[in-house]
């Protein structure tokens, strides 16, 4: 099938097969599934770099919310937080969406855009498995340890997220959803900017960015974390759609091949999160951003996209 507007011939068969599986793992992981459907796109299907940025956000708007909804009956998003993250992700976006057609006009946009992309998933899924390393000692190391996991959403960093808490710069805002009492918005507006900006500037709703620091940073439980980070890439993906489309960087038809996957994977992988504890999420999570690298390095080694 001809895509006229990247510019690519694509089996739609593989585009849906792609969305259905991003689809599952972004309902599961409370992320737009951006680490591996810009990767797929880019590595397997030959699309330039400046679209797939564009075309990830557009495709992950719709799959957010199918699988926000499903969250949303599982009691797992904070709307007081998301709203208050909305604020600092928009202003990001749009940051990373100007640094991308600055690169437009450069012919190493496909480099830069792809080696940081690579990079950030490599820190990643190198911190998530330190961090939850880390975090199966202590559960084994006394015998208390079972006990509190079951009643909490315990991190090896958590230590971190108490002291941010901490920062006495006012507005504070509590967040009873998420348990915590007392929290600056400008603690969560600089979270969020640094999670928009790379939304803006790689694609997507940058998730596997704000899901982890909402869970190490801001101290969320990983449930909540992940249902509230759905809701908030509505939000996010969708102003970023429409600032890439103004721009030229949005194929529109394929981004709705890939939703019509997407939709059913996402209410699949929503459903899952109810049957793992927070720890086992961030474990499964790891191996994710490590695929998405590969699938990026691919399409760096082997030529860049047709334009």
């Amino acid at each position: 099938m001809n895509f006229p507007i990247a510019g690519v011939h694509i089996n739609p068969v593989g585009l849906i097969a792609v969305g259905f599986v991003v689809g599952i793992f972004g309902g599961f992981f409370g992320v737009g599934g951006s680490f591996l459907a810009g990767p797929a796109l880019y590595g397997l299907f030959r699309v330039p770099m400046n679209f797939v940025v564009g075309t990830d956000l557009a495709h992950i708007v719709g799959k957010s919310i199918v699988a926000a909804r499903k969250h949303h009956t599982l009691g797992n998003i904070d709307f007081k937080l998301g709203g208050f993250m909305v604020i600092g992700t928009i202003a990001g976006v749009e940051l990373g969406a100007q640094l991308i057609q600055q690169l437009k006009r450069t012919a190493h946009i496909d480099i830069v855009v792809g080696g940081c992309f690579i990079l950030i998933l490599l820190a990643i899924s190198s911190f998530m498995s330190w961090e939850t390393f880390r975090t199966l000692q202590m559960r084994h190391a006394t015998k208390k340890g079972k006990q509190i996991s079951e009643k909490r959403d315990h991190s090896a960093f958590s230590h971190v997220a108490k002291t941010l808490q901490k920062i006495n710069l006012p507005p504070h805002i509590r967040l009873p959803v998420s348990g915590i009492e007392k929290i600056s918005v400008w603690t969560i507006i600089v979270v969020s900017l640094v999670g928009g900006f790379f939304s803006g500037f790689l694609g997507g709703g940058a998730g596997y960015i704000r899901m982890p620091s909402m869970i190490y940073l801001l101290g969320i439980p990983t449930h909540v974390a992940v249902g509230t980070d759905l809701f908030e890439i509505i939000i996010s993906a969708g102003y970023g759609t429409v600032t890439h489309a103004i721009k030229g960087n949005v194929d529109i038809l394929i981004a709705l091949v890939m939703h019509t996957g997407a939709a059913i994977g996402a209410q699949i992988g929503a459903t899952l999160t109810q049957y793992f504890k927070g720890v086992w999420i961030r474990v499964a999570f790891i191996p994710l951003p490590l695929i998405g690298a590969v699938l990026i390095l691919h399409g760096l080694l082997t030529g860049h996209p047709a334009k």
